[in-house]
């Protein structure tokens, strides 16, 4: 053997057995590797900082820009203003929980009577087609209206008048018709074979969706659910056209009583607090299914 096959063979570490030392070759692409990772987050930060300074200082320069710090970016108000909206945010966390539940339950019930297959279920069938076409055709905004306003109007007996019942209401029903397809889509998507062993198992269908549809449809809809969910705890702050008192509604009585629109980014960015890591986790379960649909494992 030459010196260079010795240097390029691999080297048992003691009595390890599969254990190697890397050889030199294999040493320099890593390093090269990590060099060129390296280069490359030097280059994203450095081009993000001159984006970054560049767009402050053409904002900072423009000749309204006093008057918009004036009027967006007040600290004194912003301190005022906070305690208020805060606690309306709270509202706002209240009611994104108590919907989800309702329209996750809505949405699969929904998402289970389309897939029934069997003549005697057309009616349920098509009531189920009916609601998701309108209630998702029907703009939230405008759906918040109609339930908030509507419902109290008929003077039916036993029928919720408080506001943010309504806007929950208004909200299931919205966000229902899309949870219900996106529950179809991954009901769907489980390949048929897998329906077909479970009855040869002599499982019924009820049993066939519990045990084997269900579990696995769901796996694979987790992430655009939480994309939805990123979507309803925005949403939720039209429920203040109704009246309740949740972080929209107190910056706007907070910006009527000083003039000035800063509660409003106060507003803003108690959402953003909320709402950017719900849209990271989702955007890390969307990567790690794509991990296992590739075999590039689970982590």
């Amino acid at each position: 053997m030459t010196d260079g096959e010795a240097a390029a063979s691999p080297t048992p570490v003691g009595d390890a057995g599969p254990d190697w030392v890397k050889s030199e070759r294999q040493l320099r692409r890593e390093a090269e590797l990590r060099g060129r990772a390296r280069r490359s987050v030097s280059v994203a930060t450095a081009s993000t900082l001159v984006v970054v300074v560049a767009l402050v200082a053409g904002i900072t320069a423009s000749p309204g820009w006093p008057r918009v710090q004036e009027f967006f970016f007040s600290p004194e108000e912003f301190v005022d203003a906070l305690p208020d909206v805060l606690r309306g945010f709270l509202l706002n966390i209240k009611i994104f929980l108590i919907a989800e539940v309702f329209i996750l339950v809505v949405g699969l019930l929904v998402a289970l009577v389309r897939g029934l297959r069997a003549p005697v279920f057309f009616p349920l069938r098509a009531l189920a087609m009916l609601y998701t076409d309108v209630f998702r055709g029907i703009p939230t905004i405008l759906l918040v209206y109609l339930v908030g306003f509507g419902i109290p109007a008929l003077q039916l007996q036993g029928a919720p008048s408080d506001p943010v019942t309504l806007g929950i209401i208004a909200l299931v029903l919205s966000y229902g018709g899309y949870v219900a397809e996106v529950f179809r889509a991954g009901i769907e998507s489980v390949h048929p074979s897998q329906r077909a062993a479970a009855r040869s198992l002599a499982l019924s269908h009820g049993q066939t969706m519990r045990y084997v549809v269900l579990p696995q449809a769901v796996r694979r809809v987790v992430p655009p659910l939480l994309n939805d969910f990123v979507s309803l705890q925005k949403d939720s702050a039209l429920v203040a056209m109704l009246g309740p008192l949740e972080a929209l509604r107190q910056a706007q009585i907070h910006g009527a009583s000083s003039f000035n629109y800063t509660p409003y980014l106060a507003a803003a960015l108690l959402f953003i607090l909320l709402t950017v890591p719900m849209a990271r986790f989702t955007d890390h379960l969307a990567a790690r299914a794509a991990r296992r649909q590739t075999g590039g494992g689970t982590a």
